[in-house]
């Protein structure tokens, strides 16, 4: 089911006597329970593109449909929106996580009972039962963040639009954050994730989308972006130095020999090479597989030369 669909959105600012054009011809969708991540550099568009979803800016051109309705004109649309903003500006810090839950639930349409029941029912989810009474701003800065996502998600939004969710987090808190992420979306919640922490993108998104001055240069699925960019050769690691009497066995094959490593460049040959190489101990067999860093990188550097 779709969630999100967004057309040609298009948006230009004046700067003195020039015109800027921040977003040109954007256009996403996204599913229940599928994590987008829209990613750019500072300046991309990011921004404007989420706030003309989220219907704080309007567009110039094109449109958008929050579950079939347009932000734009149908306020009732923003119902199914919820938003977790970085650095947590969605919370009130002088309130407990119950009394802010309470307050935007009702903000959001919800009875004060029905928002302070699922109020106590996401601080259970995510172990926060026991802080329910102390201020947000006495909270760890992991413990925050779950409340903020917990904000979000009061009134039960079928998009949830996630800011830098793991950014200044500990390593165990972010394992928890990300945990918490999959779960909102195998609940069928569609999420648009923007990060500058691209390893955070690779591990929760299903999808891709990389905006660069104000255009979409990109838009995959995760993996297969992934596949594309990666190559054929593999890295096998012995536990000792390949012994020289063995080199002339090994000359059809295509390698580069560096004492204990031994790199592959037809994948295609592999399990021929692990033939010639029995009984040696090998410690590793390493593909070479790119990550979404590096991808980032050189599709936005090939789009400024």
């Amino acid at each position: 089911m779709s969630i999100l669909q967004v057309q040609n959105l298009g948006k230009t600012y004046r700067q003195g006597k020039q015109t800027i054009d921040a977003v040109r011809q954007v256009s996403l969708s996204l599913h229940a329970g599928e994590i987008l991540a829209f990613l750019g550099p500072n300046g991309a568009g990011k921004t404007t593109t989420i706030k003309m979803i989220a219907g704080l800016v309007r567009p110039d051109s094109g449109q958008v449909r929050l579950n079939g309705l347009d932000p734009h004109r149908q306020a009732q649309a923003l119902k199914a929106v919820g938003a977790v903003l970085e650095g947590n500006r969605n919370l009130y810090w002088r309130l407990t996580p119950l009394e802010n839950l309470e307050y935007f639930g009702v903000l959001r349409g919800l009875s004060r009972r029905v928002a302070r029941q699922r109020g106590l029912d996401w601080l259970g989810r995510l172990g926060l039962e026991h802080k329910r009474h102390a201020t947000v701003q006495t909270l760890s800065r992991g413990m925050q963040q779950k409340v903020a996502i917990a904000v979000a998600l009061v009134h039960a939004p079928k998009l949830l639009l996630l800011d830098e969710p793991t950014l200044g987090l500990d390593v165990e808190a972010t394992q928890t954050v990300k945990a918490i992420v999959r779960e909102i979306a195998a609940s069928g919640c569609a999420i648009l994730l923007t990060t500058h922490q691209l390893d955070i993108a690779e591990a929760l998104s299903d999808r891709v989308a990389i905006i660069r001055a104000g255009a979409v240069i990109a838009e995959q699925p995760t993996r297969e972006l992934i596949r594309q960019f990666s190559g054929q050769s593999y890295r096998i690691e012995l536990e000792e130095p390949l012994p020289a009497a063995l080199a002339p066995r090994l000359a059809p094959f295509d390698l580069t020999i560096a004492d204990r490593q031994l790199t592959l460049h037809r994948g295609d040959l592999l399990y021929d090479l692990l033939e010639k190489l029995r009984p040696l101990a090998i410690q590793e067999i390493k593909k070479d597989t790119a990550d979404l860093t590096e991808i980032f990188l050189k599709l936005v550097q090939e789009k400024t030369t």
